[in-house]
């Protein structure tokens, strides 16, 4: 017996949509509150005392973080071709600039210190903002577009189109409901952020972070609830149409596909995925109170919550499309016509299930070995080991 029949294909491919997204909520919950940091830096420490002790609270750990984008990337490369394929040519100037941004935060972080200029560390402490709060902004905003369909197409042969000149693919995704999503990233990131350095930090700092990181809080959930509002009564959703069979091999024109009246949907015909806002609401307005609050594990637990409610309730309401088309329904990627080969993913299960656990457990010991709080001393005192 051939070993991947052990495990039904479309079993496997609901597998490796779930682990996508176990990914991409652990970028967020990790490097997410790095891009806080990083968009508060200028806000929340002002003084360059201040501005390091904020830095190395993230110093340590913020290049590990960045394993779990670079993991996403590949699980969709090597899970979902197609996906990847017409995401990243779709997507390709917002791309570029986050991983501009991306580029320029290792040198932030290894330049800022070099001079003891006040201009010198003032760029580089814009440099750090701009590298968190652009990549936070740009992920809300492709997410919104991906919620309202992209705009491709796929030919007889699979040669896939895009509507519109090259430009568009960067201006034309920034309309009003994307940029409310990237509004929404943003301020979750912002307020985890916040979340983190009231726990890692003292004083000022702190305190300055409880009073942002609240504000912002506040603006997730209001931008999260608008943005549920939007898609109810402004947002067509899709549909298969018909009878299909989810075991047949992956083809992007396999399903008929058209537009339904609302995304949400979804909530009526499985009304146990309203667990997912309802963590996202909870937790956002646990993580308000307890910034208020002063309290500091816990808030950063309630922060990852929120996260996980908000980024878990997109793709539960958009199963099983990945990345609808506005332009040729039937050419919508889905969990059942987008993914990689029935062996292609058993292969890849494998190898997940013998070094994931070995990366969480690293990363586990990781921030054991790192726990506590940075204060002014430990910059001060030790100049020659920290940022």
């Amino acid at each position: 017996m051939i070993l991947h029949t052990l495990i039904d294909y479309d079993v496997l491919r609901v597998i490796w949509w779930v682990l996508l997204g176990v990914l991409l909520i652990g970028f967020a919950l990790t490097d997410g509150f790095d891009m806080g940091v990083g968009a508060l830096l200028p806000f929340a420490a002002r003084t360059d005392i201040e501005r390091r002790v904020a830095i190395n609270t993230v110093g340590p750990v913020w290049e590990g973080n960045q394993v779990w984008f670079i993991l996403g990337g590949g699980a969709i490369f090597a899970a979902w071709p197609p996906l990847y394929a017409v995401s990243f040519s779709g997507f390709y100037l917002a791309m570029f600039v986050i991983l501009a941004a991306l580029i320029v935060r290792p040198v932030a972080f290894k330049y800022r210190s070099k001079r003891d200029g006040a201009r010198w560390r003032a760029t580089w402490d814009w440099a750090l903002c701009a590298s968190g709060a652009i990549p936070a902004l740009l992920f809300g905003v492709a997410v919104g577009n991906v919620i309202q369909g992209v705009p491709f197409l796929f030919t007889d042969d699979l040669h896939t189109l895009y509507q519109g000149a090259w430009y568009t693919k960067f201006v034309g995704l920034l309309d009003p409901f994307s940029l409310l999503a990237g509004v929404v990233s943003l301020s979750m990131l912002v307020m985890h952020g916040g979340a983190w350095l009231t726990l890692k930090a003292e004083g000022a700092v702190r305190d300055r972070a409880r009073r942002f990181g609240s504000v912002a809080a506040l603006i997730a959930l209001a931008g999260y609830a608008l943005a549920g509002l939007w898609m109810a009564y402004g947002i067509e959703g899709y549909r298969i149409v018909g009878a299909y069979t989810t075991t047949a091999a992956s083809n992007p024109l396999q399903f008929e596909v058209e537009r339904s009246a609302s995304w949400l949907s979804a909530y009526a015909e499985h009304p146990w995925i309203m667990i997912a806002p309802a963590l996202a609401f909870a937790g956002g307005i646990l993580t308000f109170f307890g910034l208020r609050a002063g309290r500091e594990v816990s808030t950063l637990l309630f922060s990852k919550l929120s996260i996980l409610g908000v980024i878990s309730s997109v793709g539960l309401t958009m199963f099983p499309f990945i990345l609808p088309s506005s332009s040729d329904p039937r050419s919508s990627l889905t969990v059942w016509n987008a993914s990689s080969s029935h062996l292609t993913l058993f292969v890849m299960l494998v190898s997940t299930v013998i070094f994931m656990p070995l990366i969480l457990a690293y990363t586990a010991w990781v921030y054991k070995v790192l726990w506590g709080k940075v204060t002014e001393d430990d910059v001060t005192g030790k100049s020659d080991s920290v940022y």
